[in-house]
């Protein structure tokens, strides 16, 4: 059901007072998606995955109960993997491709080093 024209005007006049009011605020919603909490945690399950493995080759060698704790860090890891990458679903996949493409790499992670400097320099 559309709104009508009083619903956008409130609307408009709350969106404009917030980017007055805390412009980094409405800058990171106007960039957050629907998938970015479950790309955020899939990339952390990439990154458990590969330290399980690590782990698993690093600790075979010297004891089984390590090298077993790594193949549960892994384990662990590929059902984050897989939980997320339904969320996402092939929408949200080709979404990401997309911006990453448009904004290109080097501009992607760059724009996460700024962001986390940011928010570095905002709890001192």
């Amino acid at each position: 059901m559309p709104l009508s024209e009083d619903e956008q005007r409130i609307l408009s006049e709350i969106e404009a007072k917030l980017y007055e009011s805390d412009p980094a605020l409405a800058r990171d919603i106007a960039d957050t998606t629907i998938y970015t909490h479950a790309y955020r945690n899939l990339k952390w399950g990439l990154l458990g995955f590969v330290a399980g493995l690590v782990m698993l080759i690093l600790t075979l060698s010297v004891t089984f109960y390590l090298s077993c704790m790594g193949f549960g860090i892994m384990l662990l890891s590929a059902l984050t993997i897989e939980r997320n990458a339904r969320r996402m679903g092939k929408a949200g996949l080709e979404q990401i491709t997309q911006s990453m493409r448009a904004a290109g790499l080097r501009d992607y992670f760059g724009s996460t080093s700024t962001r986390m400097r940011d928010r570095f320099k905002r709890d001192e």
